[in-house]
């Protein structure tokens, strides 16, 4: 089976996923429902499974069968504080509150990736999961690392989630 097609059997959860989490939008530190169900997600996978890292955060670990490095898969949790005026059916039902900048993609995409990797754990090395709150411009990360998370769960490479393209220098 091809990667896109293993991908297309569970594109349904996946959407919902994210259209939930769309509409129950959350912002920096506050990220409790989120990081709930990004938790029971991970655990439902089999994932060894670590919440409340910079008050919020969730990583999730996985190791693959062979040894390896270490490679750490982050996206972001937050929202952002704007009026969502989509009318979309999925739209936020939080007041003042949306996923105008693509954390809830983030999330639904790095979940997508965990349980790609748990349902076929042929790879060698450990992939950590880390799902950070408080992006945007909060210090979710620097709340995370005080809380040990990159001594908890170092990584030999890191891979941010992102909907944006990456500049690469020159």
């Amino acid at each position: 089976m091809t990667i896109p097609q293993r991908l297309q059997d569970y594109a349904s959860d996946l959407t919902a996923i994210r259209r939930d989490l769309h509409q129950h939008p959350e912002l920096g530190f506050q990220e409790v429902r989120t990081a709930a169900i990004v938790a029971a997600e991970l655990q439902r996978l089999g994932l060894a499974v670590t919440t409340g890292l910079g008050k919020t955060g969730v990583v999730g670990v996985l190791k693959g069968n062979r040894p390896g490095r270490t490679i750490g898969l982050r996206a972001d949790m937050d929202a952002l504080p704007i009026h969502e005026q989509t009318n979309l059916p999925y739209a936020s039902k939080t007041p003042g509150v949306m996923h105008a900048c693509g954390h809830d993609a983030h999330t639904t995409m790095l979940l997508g990736a965990a349980r790609y990797l748990a349902e076929d754990p042929d790879f060698a090395g450990t992939a950590v999961f880390i799902f950070q709150p408080a992006e945007e411009g909060l210090g979710g990360a620097r709340a995370m690392i005080a809380d040990g998370c990159s001594t908890g769960f170092p990584a030999t490479r890191s891979i941010r989630c992102t909907t944006r393209p990456i500049r690469r220098p020159a």
